[in-house]
């Protein structure tokens, strides 16, 4: 089953000739049809266009042979994209009915850049609409489930390229984070997932949800497939006025150095105060102590709660979207505003009311204060740490439906994730366990632009450990 090899063992396998392209495509394309219709993984496939990119791909591995990667690191690598980047002649809804039937005139930067290094597009997964969700069940189309169990969410709101990359349907995906939606999905799904650094990644032709965290980034089988995708996707981008100017590691080769021998790696007191779920607590403690063994120091540091990162977060959020999809008016695209699910339209209202003449100081601009306390905290921190870990989810995946009950189930399960997102720094979660048959996620931060240190760390701790090679059993 060639459509379980990681990202570099594709690659090894194209080039000594193995298998071709035609065959790796194929083989996801059968994973797809034989379990999809209980994941619910994909909106849309582009099965016709993949199997003519991958004959292409084939042709030049024939002529240039394993070259050929020099100039197209990814050739030949079929892989899943979340239904929000838009994607040149390819649906892309964001998963609202909205955006039902829109095909965009123009690449986003991430696909573009995957596309020119030769990556092939599998098709558009499922998400929660407009990635209002983190669950995957908002989605005005269908819900996703958990490859570990179909009863289970896949978290959300890239649940739809988690479940994807979980269940082998591709070799890598895209997904993008607001606060937890990489992370989380890759933590229930028991897959790795990095989001960047704000700025680190163009934002360019990804349909906006909260333009001041909005963060591109890969969901993967392994760190090193993580690494090798951020090479190929973060720097600067003239279309993006957001994205950084400041130059990019060769994380993929840089990973590979030094261990992790007098690295400081900070345990904040109030990550754990929180209500955990107990096989969640023993995982991350027991991944603490590999990081020990591996000769990391391990530093008890005191961070503001997390908790007070949700109610900034819920006002930045909704003010943000309620900004943002006022533009999907009906006339210039998309079909009009009584096509907006409940969720959008609660986060627009609750949005527009914050922004509100009245009441804009009395939130927003108060929460853009704590914002700014929130990100001072970590820089003081990063002073006296190198990383910061902890759990990614307070739980493991929760039941289909469970998102009904709390107006508030984003913002709760994404707890841990929030801080970060909204300081804008860069963040991993690897799988770390199981607990109660369901995958555990630890979560390793570190400060802005320093994604090497977290990618070096993810991977030292994937060489001692095989968390991340214990696949689902698909039934």
């Amino acid at each position: 089953m060639i459509n379980t090899l990681t990202i570099l063992e594709a690659i090894e396998g194209l080039k000594t000739k193995k298998f071709s392209s035609v065959d790796l495509v194929n083989s996801c394309y059968t994973q797809i049809d034989k379990y999809d219709s209980k994941i619910k993984a994909f909106v849309t496939l582009t099965k016709e266009s993949a199997l003519e990119s991958a004959k292409k791909a084939d042709q030049i591995l024939a002529e240039k042979g394993a070259d050929a990667f020099s100039e197209f690191p990814l050739l030949g690598i079929p892989y899943a994209c979340k239904d929000n980047y838009n994607t040149e002649g390819v649906q892309t809804t964001a998963s609202s009915n909205v955006l039902k039937g829109y095909i965009p005139p123009y690449e986003s930067t991430v696909t573009k850049r995957l596309k020119d290094a030769g990556a092939i597009l599998l098709g558009k997964t499922n998400m929660d609409a407009f990635a209002h969700g983190s669950s995957t069940e908002t989605s005005d189309f269908f819900k996703t489930t958990n490859p570990w169990n179909y009863k289970k969410v896949p978290g959300g709101s890239s649940g739809g390229s988690a479940a994807a990359v979980a269940a082998d349907m591709c070799i890598f995906a895209t997904g993008s984070e607001t606060a937890g939606s990489i992370r989380g999905p890759a933590a229930w799904c028991g897959i790795t997932g990095i989001k960047p650094t704000y700025g680190r990644v163009s934002r360019y032709g990804l349909i906006a949800m909260a333009s001041s965290t909005d963060s591109p980034g890969p969901l993967v089988k392994n760190a090193l497939d993580a690494g090798y995708i951020l090479n190929i996707i973060a720097g600067k981008d003239p279309f993006d006025a957001t994205s950084s100017p400041l130059p990019t590691d060769d994380y993929y080769k840089l990973m590979q150095q030094g261990d992790l021998k007098g690295v400081r790696i900070g345990k904040p007191r109030s990550y754990f105060e929180i209500e955990l779920e107990s096989g969640v607590r023993e995982r991350t403690e027991e991944a603490i102590e590999t990081f020990k063994e591996l000769g990391a120091q391990i530093v008890d540091m005191d961070l503001l709660s997390p908790k007070y990162s949700i109610a900034v977060y819920t006002i930045l959020q909704r003010s943000e979207v309620s900004s943002n999809l006022a533009r999907l008016d009906g006339i210039r695209y998309g079909n009009d505003r009584t096509n907006f699910g409940f969720e959008a339209k609660k986060r627009m209202m609750l949005g527009a009311y914050a922004l509100s003449a009245g009441y804009y100081d009395q939130y927003y601009a108060k929460a853009q204060k704590v914002r700014t306390e929130i990100v001072n905290d970590f820089k003081k921190a990063f002073n006296d740490v190198d990383l910061i870990v902890g759990p990614t989810m307070p739980c493991v995946a929760m039941d289909l439906g469970e998102s009904d009950k709390s107006p508030m189930f984003g913002e709760l399960m994404d707890v841990l994730a929030e801080p970060s997102s909204i300081a804008g720094i860069n963040g991993i979660s690897i799988p770390c366990g199981l607990s109660g048959g369901m995958p555990v996620g630890l979560q390793i931060m570190a400060n802005m632009f320093e994604e090497t240190k977290i990618l070096r760390a993810a991977n030292r701790f994937q060489q001692v450990t095989n968390y991340h090679k214990v696949k689902a059993e698909l039934k």
